[in-house]
């Protein structure tokens, strides 16, 4: 094959022209929905609409829904408004900075409904126990890629309160697994079958993270109940970060609180309930009075990271903001549909050519596919405000004609200033696009060229093709 880029060749024949690119199209998702961080006050969702309440539980912030202010609309103390959750509501109606809602129906995202996430800064899944949708699946994965916080909370294997077969361990592994948006990992982590009886998990030391030590206290320690862990894939996502471990684990197992970023949202898993129970639910139900437990810094661990997630405050991740920034996407022409325009790349990267389908729009850049020894660049220089937390994300699509299943002979390497975020290569070939995401955080306040530099063998062709990239600050 040679090095023209008229010569280029696909994976497949009739597999690439028909289904292949029906899976990336699929991932798109067009919509006018108010962008998550719009307003000044903190948006929170929790939510009722997935058996939160089956069986003995409680996880409610109020019996009034949606708007727990029907119960009382200045509520000083946790028993002014009634559920397991209430402790935690009424702390984030007291300083004045939360609105706080509960859905008890269908999540959706986009659409005209008082509780539909585009209204919503944070989603607060408390451990859900039926099946999300593959609808709302969707419109969850959609609210956080385009800046939204999810909270993931999870109980043990087995805790199946409503008996339909499936406790909130399968439901988010089935969140993360098995969506439209984005099923490979897309979070960094996956949450472990497990049923841990006890423990007092252990914050690790990190100063600078304001989940650990932000506006509602220090966190030393958690709780566990009856509850689980996850296993962190760093590999799958960068800016996946254990902040609470149980006994005796560390790095990428055994971690009962952690963090990650998805597009330019922010991602947080607990990996039990009883840490959030108040002791005060509804009669009948059985109750722990976790938030209050002295051994624990429970009430630190959610509000700080509630705060996180919601954009108040620094990276969870370790980096970046002080909550001064102004929330900004900063990369120029970043569909590539002004052609070859602000970035700088080699010649024909930036292409509509019909023999790779761009993810949205008629541009993409496509790096490789000649079947040749050629090396292509693509590269943008941008200034990071001080103060901010900053993410990288773009979509990737690699097809490729290497039939190994061992050896890198094509690589993609995906640098930020000086520092290597990731290095792809034939062996990542997929079909459809598929979305990547960076903190760059540690930028903030200089400016940085993002590079994408394909390295092509001298046989069979590998193409990287990359589209819809952001570098969001906030």
């Amino acid at each position: 094959m040679l090095g023209s880029r008229r010569s280029r060749r696909r994976l497949t024949t009739a597999l690439a022209g028909l289904g292949l690119f029906v899976t990336g199209a699929a991932l798109q998702v067009t919509t006018t929905a108010t962008p998550a961080h719009a307003a000044t006050t903190h948006r929170v969702l929790f939510d009722d609409g997935h058996a939160e309440e089956a069986g003995n539980a409680d996880w409610i912030i109020s019996t009034s829904k949606p708007d727990p202010l029907s119960q009382d609309s200045s509520p000083s103390a946790e028993t002014d408004w009634t559920g397991a959750l209430s402790s935690w509501g009424v702390a984030l109606q007291k300083t004045g900075d939360y609105s706080l809602k509960t859905a008890t129906s269908a999540l959706t995202y986009g659409g005209s409904s008082t509780t539909d996430l585009s209204n919503f800064d944070t989603l607060v899944l408390p451990e859900p126990n039926t099946l999300f949708t593959t609808a709302e699946k969707t419109a969850i994965m959609t609210f956080v890629n385009n800046g939204g916080g999810l909270f993931m909370i999870s109980d043990h294997t087995g805790a199946d309160r409503n008996s339909d077969g499936y406790d909130a361990v399968e439901i988010f592994n089935d969140l993360m697994t098995n969506n439209s948006v984005d099923s490979t990992d897309p979070f960094g982590f996956s949450i472990d079958t497990l049923d841990i009886s006890s423990g007092y998990p252990a914050a690790i030391s990190d100063s600078t993270n304001t989940v650990l030590n932000g506006a509602f206290g220090t966190v030393t320690k958690s709780l566990i109940a009856d509850g689980t862990t996850a296993t962190l894939k760093p590999a799958d996502n960068a800016n996946v970060k254990g902040l609470v471990y149980r006994s005796g684990y560390s790095g990428n197992t055994g971690a009962f609180f952690a963090t990650s970023t998805f597009g330019s949202g922010r991602v947080a898993f607990w990996g039990d309930s009883s840490p959030i129970d108040d002791g005060t639910g509804q009669s009948g139900n059985t109750l722990y009075d976790g938030w209050n437990d002295t051994g624990a810094t429970n009430a630190a661990l959610a509000l700080n990271a509630t705060a996180w997630l919601a954009g108040d405050g620094s990276s969870g991740g370790g980096g970046g903001g002080d909550g001064t920034c102004t929330a900004a996407q900063l990369l120029g022409n970043p569909g590539f549909e002004s052609g070859n325009t602000t970035w700088t790349a080699s010649s024909g990267v930036i292409t509509t050519s019909s023999s790779e389908a761009a993810r949205t729009g008629s541009y993409k850049a496509w790096l490789d596919g000649y079947g040749t020894a050629t090396t292509d660049t693509l590269s943008q220089s941008v200034s990071i405000p001080s103060g901010c937390s900053a993410t990288l994300s773009f979509y990737l699509h690699i097809d490729t004609a290497e039939t190994t299943t061992s050896t890198a002979y094509d690589k993609l390497t995906v640098t930020a200033g000086s520092t290597t975020l990731a290095t792809y290569s034939n062996l990542n070939a997929a079909s459809g696009y598929v979305l990547k995401s960076f903190d760059v955080s540690s930028l903030a306040g200089t400016t940085a060229t993002i590079k994408f530099t394909g390295v092509e063998g001298s046989t069979l062709q590998t193409s990287f093709v990359i589209d819809d990239t952001a570098l969001n600050v906030s």
